[in-house]
């Protein structure tokens, strides 16, 4: 994966995904991709994200360039994505590209044997309750 944008990561989001790519049973791309964005990440508290960063719980909303498909998601740990109709789980090739990214942002994934590209358009904070 080359020219990634820079991407930020809360320190509450980093504990929560080394935690569960740590009990993940089976390597897998996916996997592997989680665990290079976590090692690359700038780490920061919660309080400090800068605004329009995606990060758990966080409303994304991107387009797929190839297709030029809009798509509007809540990026979850993969345990919640019955909480939300409109989920995309973080071990998602979508949902780990997605992972500490800023509006404007571009990124090429991997995906199976071709090259998502996606476009961040907006972000919403995750919801407090």
């Amino acid at each position: 994966m080359a020219n990634l944008p820079s991407i930020t990561v809360t320190t509450v989001d980093r504990a929560q995904l080394y935690a569960l790519l740590e009990r993940q049973q089976e390597d897998s791309d996916e996997v592997e991709h989680l665990y290079a964005e976590l090692e690359r990440a700038t780490i920061v508290p919660p309080e400090e994200l800068p605004k329009g960063t995606v990060c758990l719980g966080s409303r994304v909303q991107f387009r797929e360039l190839a297709s030029g498909k809009t798509h509007q998601r809540v990026l979850v740990l993969p345990h919640d994505t019955a909480t939300h109709a409109d989920a995309i789980s973080i071990l998602s090739p979508a949902g780990a590209a997605l992972l500490g990214l800023s509006v404007g942002d571009i990124i090429e994934w991997p995906y199976r044997n071709r090259t998502l590209q996606l476009e961040l358009l907006d972000v919403l904070p995750p919801e407090t309750d």
